[in-house]
C-alpha cells in the first residue's frame, strides 16, 4: 500500500468521481484511475462500482473511505501543528444541529471574528448528528441527549421546557393549558422516530398510562411547524426554539415538566482540529461572559 494509492482513493471517494478528483490532486484522471486500481488490485477488493455516469463506493469502500477520513485530518493536524505561530484559522467547519436556534447568539460572532473559516449548517434528528459526526461528515453536532456516547465531549447550552403550540385559529384563547389526557382529544404532530422531544413526550405519556398517536408524523422541526401553522393539529418544541410566529401560540403542559436540555458536541478524538477547537473554546467563552 502506497501513500499515493491512499490519496488517490480517498480523494476520488471525497469529490465523488475521477476527474474531479484529478484536478483536486492536479493529477491526470488515467493517472488517479491507475493509483485506485493498483490498490484494488493489491489487496484484492472492490473499493468503487463504475459505470459511465458515476462512480459508487462498495461496503468495502465505505469502510476504507472511513479510515482515510481520519487519516488525511490526523495529516492536516500535523501539518497545522509545525505551522501553529500562523495567526489565522482557516479551513471549513460543518454543523449539523437538531435546532438552529442555539446557534445565533454565536454563528455571526464567530464569523466575525474567524472570517477565513466557511461555516455550513445543516439539520437532523439526534440520531443523524451522532451518525454524521461518528462518519467523519460534520464536524460539531447540537443535540437534545444529556449523555450522546463516551467518545463524544460535550458543552452544555442549557435547558427549556417542552411546550405545546397549535394555530391560533384552531383553538379558543380560553385553552391556557392542556393535560396529558387531554393531549388524546386532538390531532398530533409528531417528529420522526429519533426526536427526542418525541421520546420525553411518548416516555412521559407511558409513565402516566396514556397512548399519545399522532395524526402525522414529519421529518423535521419546520414541516411540523408548517403542518401547525395550516391547523392540522398540536406540536411540540421546547421553548428555546419557538421563535417568533404570529400564526401560532403556545399551550403550556398541564402537570408535568418535561426539560429539553441542549448541547454542543463533537467526537473526542478530534478535538485537536484547528476548526473544532476554535469554535467550542469560542462558544464556551461567550457563554462564559453572558452569565457573569
Amino acid at each position: 500500500m502506497r501513500y499515493s494509492q491512499l490519496r488517490a482513493f480517498h480523494h476520488v471517494a471525497l469529490h465523488g468521481g475521477f476527474s474531479r478528483a484529478a484536478e483536486a490532486l492536479f493529477l491526470t484522471q488515467p493517472a488517479v484511475s491507475e493509483q485506485v486500481r493498483r490498490l484494488e488490485q493489491d489487496h484484492d477488493l472492490l473499493l468503487f462500482q463504475r459505470d459511465r455516469k458515476q462512480v459508487v463506493l462498495t461496503a468495502a469502500g465505505e469502510r476504507l473511505f472511513r479510515f482515510t477520513k481520519q487519516y488525511f485530518e490526523t495529516e492536516a493536524q500535523i501539518e497545522d501543528f509545525l505551522s501553529e505561530s500562523r495567526a489565522a484559522i482557516d479551513g471549513e467547519l460543518r454543523i449539523i444541529a437538531d435546532s438552529a436556534h442555539h446557534l445565533t447568539d454565536y454563528l455571526g460572532q464567530f464569523r466575525a471574528a474567524y472570517p477565513n473559516i466557511t461555516i455550513t449548517v445543516r439539520s437532523g434528528n439526534t440520531n443523524d448528528v451522532l451518525d454524521e459526526l461518528r462518519a467523519y461528515n460534520a464536524e460539531i453536532g447540537i443535540v437534545g441527549s444529556p449523555s450522546p456516547g463516551k467518545d463524544m465531549t460535550l458543552l452544555d447550552l442549557g435547558s427549556a421546557r417542552i411546550v405545546g403550540f397549535a394555530a391560533r385559529e384552531r383553538v379558543s384563547d380560553d385553552l391556557l393549558s392542556l393535560s396529558m389526557s387531554e393531549l388524546q382529544n386532538h390531532p398530533l404532530v409528531f417528529r420522526e422516530k429519533g426526536s427526542k422531544t418525541r421520546q420525553k413526550l411518548e416516555d412521559e405519556a407511558r409513565r402516566a398510562g396514556i397512548t399519545l398517536n399522532p395524526a402525522i408524523v414529519a421529518e423535521g422541526r419546520e414541516a411540523v411547524r408548517e403542518l401547525v401553522a395550516s391547523g392540522a393539529g398540536i406540536g411540540f418544541v421546547s421553548q428555546a426554539e419557538f421563535g417568533r410566529d404570529d400564526r401560532i401560540r403556545q399551550i403550556p403542559l398541564e402537570g408535568v415538566d418535561l426539560q429539553m436540555g441542549e448541547s454542543m458536541i463533537h467526537l473526542t478524538q478530534r478535538a485537536d482540529v484547528r476548526v473544532i477547537r476554535a469554535f467550542m473554546e469560542f462558544v464556551a467563552r461567550i457563554r462564559n461572559e453572558t452569565s457573569v
